[in-house]
């Protein structure tokens, strides 16, 4: 039994902040953060908003229900993968499955911008055993609330935006999500994290070394795709696109360039949303899929890395 993608769903806020309204907060121009990230803007909730994370995420979960064709009472569970949840607990995942209406199961996974990637492969893994029809992916993110607003390095690189996958069981083995590869260095944990803000007050913003960040994703991102890809005998040139996680345009450069792959190969869409964590994934795949350009039986693949420091690649015939 194989996992198909069957909806797909995006939801941003409408607020854009651009480089020209944060060169009047900090020391910087529109040039120097355009050369750093290829970021030029990134949708940010208002501050005064009183949406949650869910709600980002209800948002996207319902376009991609309807595009499914599918009611929410035929979901069998939700997983979702936030690094800003809307309490400790329960799992953000309830607050989606609430505000939808839905049953069965719902939880939360926490492998920050990989959490989308992780959240795949724990989806198709209970599809493919038989467990479960539908499964909502879930991938939302309030960056703006965990960036420190006095700190030039993080405030530039962040945006908002939720993305949803409905995952479906279909009988054709060639099709949907064909291999899953997770891996972890937990050595690395302390290059990226966010500290509970309750047993850190002083220090509640999200915490990067850049330059550690960069080194490593560019070195994984390319291995653990090239891995995944060995695993069902095929090579990077096999691939009709590589769906990487909107970091920084020189991370996805960089991965575009050791994999071989073309820039129509590899879409890039962080100059309009910035780094959106989890959500990043959903956003440039749906810009894909809205123009018209997945086929089926076109072979894909999504790649994240994210805090633990935690990466993976999901192989997926569309």
């Amino acid at each position: 039994m194989g996992a198909i993608i069957k909806g797909l769903g995006v939801y941003v806020p409408e607020n854009i902040l651009t480089n020209s309204a944060i060169e009047k907060m900090f020391d910087t121009t529109d040039e120097w953060i355009t050369t750093r990230t290829g970021i030029k803007e990134r949708h940010i909730l208002p501050h005064d908003s009183s949406e949650l994370t869910s709600d980002l995420g209800t948002r996207a979960a319902r376009i991609a229900l309807d595009r499914a064709q599918l009611l929410p009472s035929q979901i069998d569970g939700i997983i979702n993968a936030s690094i800003n949840p809307d309490k400790l607990f329960p799992a953000t995942a309830c607050f989606v499955q609430k505000n939808l209406g839905a049953s069965g199961f719902a939880f939360d996974v926490t492998a920050a911008c990989a959490g989308l990637v992780y959240a795949v492969s724990v989806a198709s893994s209970l599809i493919a055993s038989g467990q479960c029809k539908n499964i909502l992916v879930v991938g939302c993110e309030l960056m703006s609330r965990v960036v420190d607003w006095q700190d030039r390095g993080s405030a530039i690189l962040f945006g908002d935006g939720a993305g949803a996958l409905v995952l479906s069981a279909q009988p054709d083995p060639t099709r949907g999500v064909l291999r899953n590869r997770l891996e972890t260095d937990s050595k690395a944990s302390d290059i990226l994290f966010l500290n509970n803000q309750y047993n850190s007050p002083q220090n509640p913003f999200l915490q990067m070394n850049g330059q550690a960040v960069f080194k490593m994703a560019v070195t994984q991102l390319s291995k653990v795709v090239q891995d995944t890809l060995a695993l069902e005998n095929y090579t990077p040139a096999d691939l009709k696109y590589g769906f990487f996680h909107q970091a920084n345009i020189r991370i996805l450069s960089a991965t575009a360039e050791k994999l071989g792959l073309s820039s129509e190969q590899c879409p890039i869409n962080v100059h309009k949303y910035g780094n959106t964590s989890s959500a990043s994934i959903p956003l440039v795949l749906n810009e894909t899929y809205e123009a018209g350009k997945l086929s089926e039986g076109d072979l894909i693949s999504f790649a994240a890395i994210g805090g633990g420091m935690s990466w993976g690649c999901n192989l997926i015939r569309w």
